[in-house]
């Protein structure tokens, strides 16, 4: 694979490749969960990957000063970043958020930036998960 610089990726793109990155780890956690229907699995997840939650957990995270100036540019451009249209199920706002977050995640994961990567998506689901407020 050609070596890409993440740096300078548009933010819409890595904001494709977290949601990927994220909806494949949210996966996994529900199916090692075990006891989950296989007809649930579906209805499962959206509770984490969809724009509300993932904004909540962004906006968390910038709260509690979790991410790092690198981190928090990239949320910057990620919730900048203009879509052209905005889901019907969803506020502009959330939804530039969660677009921040799934940039972040992308971000990381195509900076190969593993750990980081890991830390960031185990403690949304956890936040997701226990519903905190």
């Amino acid at each position: 694979m050609t070596a890409i610089d993440v740096k300078q990726m548009k933010s819409l793109t890595l904001a494709y490749m977290g949601d990927a990155v994220y909806e494949l780890y949210v996966r996994q956690f529900l199916i090692k969960k075990g006891k989950i229907k296989p007809q649930n699995l579906h209805e499962l997840a959206v509770k984490f990957v969809s724009a509300k939650s993932q904004a909540k957990v962004i906006l968390k995270w910038l709260d509690q000063k979790l991410l790092d100036s690198e981190e928090e540019s990239v949320v910057r451009r990620g919730r900048n970043a203009k879509s052209g249209s905005v889901p019907k199920n969803t506020d502009v706002t959330t939804y530039r958020y969660s677009t921040a977050f799934e940039a972040l995640i992308g971000y990381l994961y195509l900076d190969q930036r593993v750990d980081r990567l890991e830390e960031l998506i185990f403690l949304a689901i956890s936040y997701v998960e226990k519903g905190d407020e």
